[in-house]
């Protein structure tokens, strides 16, 4: 028989993100490492960086023992939904992201004599340096 257990989605997850309510989604599992914070031997820090987004890749990369992951079960408190869609992305960010090109054109077409500046003195001290052997 299946055990059941909470689904949580992405969106709930990230809203535990302090040192107080800390909680870490890894391989599609919900863990609440709250209570391990200070234990942690990476510190505190590392763990707040991976909460709101799947940490999978940070804990596989940083080459956790097999007791580590047999640690990991101790705060296991669910499951993410799958079904649930990812964290929506603030307008702000969208509106941001559609500006960026026109930015870059703006920026490149007011200080275009910068590098054609770099360059002519280039030429010139290299012109002098030869010019002087």
């Amino acid at each position: 028989m299946p055990t059941l257990t909470k689904l949580f989605t992405m969106e709930e997850a990230s809203q535990h993100n302090t040192k107080d309510d800390c909680w870490v989604v890894i391989d599609g599992k919900v863990y609440d490492v709250s209570s391990y914070l200070d234990e942690h031997p990476g510190g505190d820090d590392v763990v707040l960086a991976a909460t709101g987004k799947d940490a999978t890749d940070e804990f596989e990369d940083a080459g956790h023992s097999k007791d580590a992951r047999e640690l990991m079960e101790k705060f296991f408190i669910g499951e993410l939904d799958s079904t649930s869609p990812p964290i929506p992305e603030l307008e702000i960010v969208k509106k941001a992201a559609k500006n960026i090109p026109q930015k870059v054109k703006e920026i490149t077409k007011q200080y275009w004599f910068i590098p054609v500046a770099v360059v002519g003195i280039s030429v010139v001290v290299g012109f002098l340096y030869t010019r002087k052997k």
